[in-house]
């Protein structure tokens, strides 16, 4: 511990950071999903790039599941219609009669978003996959 100092976050800094990712991942902006990753992309690196050294390692990986959350929630908005879900569900690997279930929930995206056959269908790797970068992992 010579003469190194550890670096905390504020919570502002995290509200900041929260804020920042809600802009770029509204749903209301009618961009596709891949130029959501990409604009989301350069931001946690620049971000990961300035706060690296910190000794919040555990706050870097609810972040990184909330991020997560939000780009399920951006899926799951631009599927639009129940039709449209459930056919995308089905081509994920769900089952029919669960694909219909979640498909004409009427629950909105956040919580949709935290269904287990959402989850199933869209896990982290489906993100990754379309080049998804998260900080911390």
């Amino acid at each position: 511990m010579c003469g190194q100092t550890k670096i905390r976050i504020h919570r502002k800094t995290i509200s900041r950071f929260k804020e920042r990712v809600r802009e770029l991942t509204n749903r209301n902006q009618g961009r596709s999903l891949s130029q959501i990753i990409k604009d989301l992309n350069q931001y946690l690196i620049g971000w990961w790039n300035y706060y690296r050294l910190t000794e919040a390692r555990h706050l870097f990986k609810s972040l990184n599941g909330w991020i997560i959350r939000r780009l399920r929630c951006v899926v799951w908005k631009q599927w639009k219609n129940p039709r449209t879900k459930v056919r995308n569900l089905k081509k994920l690997g769900i089952a029919h009669k669960d694909a219909m279930l979640c498909g004409n929930a009427r629950k909105k995206y956040w919580r949709m978003s935290k269904v287990k056959w959402v989850i199933f269908a869209l896990p982290n790797r489906y993100f990754f996959e379309r080049g998804l970068y998260l900080p911390a992992q």
